[in-house]
């Protein structure tokens, strides 16, 4: 006779064990618990619907990228507000609070790199969290206007990063941000007025660090703080879509926020802390040795999320590499929700099977094409050579641009012409472009060697 075994029983979540035990903590007397507890839930069910979808709950299908954004928010916050109690704002001695933060105050290092890495991670989700609301159609009616804060918001996550970036006054950053900001004085009639209100004069100085550092501490943060609390209510209003197989209705089963989504959202955290407190523990953020206006690094780089448009300057008229191009991208980004969608398709991962072929196909076409073209330009393409009687702002703007632009409708056709939807067909594109702009981004950063020449890890 075989002897039987009670099963266990089935431990409570995280969150509800948390409750629990403070509930039994003689440090919290009955009513003081009771209180506890309702202002708990009451400041989660402000952030959170009462109910959610049970499939959104699903990792492979949002990967936490909203929540992540919160939680980066955060710790740029309490570490940003640390930095200050360290952090002078003067050329003459910004650069020594961070040697000081570096060898003389306990965990200062640490601080810094937490701030550092967190900026830098914040700017790759925010970039990741969009396009997973893109592929997943979440951008449809009623949600259009919260697209266009989700791009808004990473603007202003790239300028807070930018407006940082000058803070340590050290080669690095000087020279980066002279760089960044020499973008502005290509727009026409106000860039020049634009660029010394930003640097408070001609070149960057005293009243640019005083500037950025009211900006970065300020003014964005502000700014940031506003939108991402509206951004939450539109989602809480016009809720969270619902992942679904194609062809296939959504299922709609809920179940309360309070313990399931948010014992799920604690444990994330929790792991992401762990990953960044590590990171920072063992990589320090990046400092060169003191700011020095009269000796330029060779290359001169910007920030590494502008090197794609730094890259855009060497293949065409700087008007159109720093100003049109990016200007039409952003413009593009802005009206994607407002043109006619396939409403079977949300909360679908790439609108179909064909769409997840078409995806695929598009950013390896997108890399491989983007690489050919800047290699064709270094050793080949000359268009100001072939058209001299032209100006430059034509024969190396306008000419070049409607060349790529008809080889994108040539793309778009021919999708439409093998039976793609109009929305797949759209995704494909835009896919194309995405990897186009990623391949700038890392050809800039590590295939630019002296004076920008193009160099290759066998060189």
């Amino acid at each position: 006779m075989t002897e039987q075994t009670t099963p266990q029983a089935e431990k409570p979540p995280l969150l509800t064990r948390i409750q629990q035990s403070v509930q039994r903590s003689p440090l919290f007397p009955g009513d003081d618990r009771e209180r506890m507890k309702m202002v708990m839930n009451s400041l989660i069910l402000h952030i959170h619907p009462s109910k959610v979808s049970k499939p959104a709950l699903k990792f492979n299908y949002t990967f936490g990228l909203g929540g992540l954004l919160i939680l980066l928010m955060t710790v740029l916050s309490v570490t940003g507000v640390l930095l200050l109690f360290v952090y002078t704002p003067s050329p003459d001695a910004a650069y020594d609070s961070m040697i000081a933060l570096q060898t003389e105050i306990y965990f200062g290092n640490l601080i810094r790199n937490l701030h550092h890495w967190s900026g830098n991670l914040m700017v790759i989700v925010g970039l990741l969290h969009l396009l997973r609301v893109f592929y997943t159609a979440g951008f449809t009616r009623p949600r259009e206007f919260n697209w266009v804060m989700g791009v808004s918001l990473l603007l202003l996550i790239v300028a807070a990063n930018f407006t940082g970036y000058l803070l340590p006054w050290d080669q690095l950053a000087y020279w980066a941000v002279t760089v960044g900001t020499s973008l502005l004085d290509y727009i026409p009639l106000v860039g020049e007025p634009l660029t010394r209100l930003l640097l408070g004069g001609p070149e960057v100085g005293a009243a640019t660090l005083t500037n950025f550092y009211g900006m970065h501490i300020a003014l964005i943060p502000l700014a940031i703080f506003a939108i991402v609390s509206f951004h939450i209510w539109r989602v809480r209003k016009d809720t969270i879509t619902v992942p679904r197989k194609f062809n296939e209705e959504a299922d709609k089963e809920k179940v309360t926020t309070v313990p399931h989504l948010v014992s799920i959202e604690l444990v994330f955290a929790l792991v992401w802390l762990a990953l960044l407190i590590a990171w920072s523990a063992f990589v320090n953020a990046p400092l060169e040795e003191a700011a020095n206006p009269a000796h330029s690094p060779n290359p001169a780089k910007a920030a590494w999320y502008f090197m794609g448009f730094q890259e855009l300057l060497l293949h065409f008229h700087s008007v159109f590499g720093a100003i049109v191009i990016p200007g039409l991208g952003l413009l593009g980004l802005a009206l994607i929700p407002y043109l006619d969608q396939d409403m079977d398709s949300i909360g679908v991962w790439f609108h179909s099977i064909w769409g997840r072929v078409l995806t695929g196909l598009s950013f390896v076409l997108g890399v491989v094409a983007t690489f050919g073209f800047v290699w064709l330009d270094e050793v080949w393409l000359d268009f100001p050579g072939w058209l001299p009687f032209l100006p430059s702002i034509i024969n190396n703007g306008w000419v070049p641009l409607a060349f790529i632009l008809l080889i994108l409708y040539g793309y778009y056709e021919l999708l439409k012409a093998f039976g793609s939807k109009t929305c797949e067909a759209r995704q494909a594109l835009f896919t194309f472009l995405l990897s186009s702009f990623v391949t700038l981004t890392l050809i800039g950063i590590f295939l630019r060697g002296e004076g920008m020449a193009l160099i290759f890890p066998w060189s």
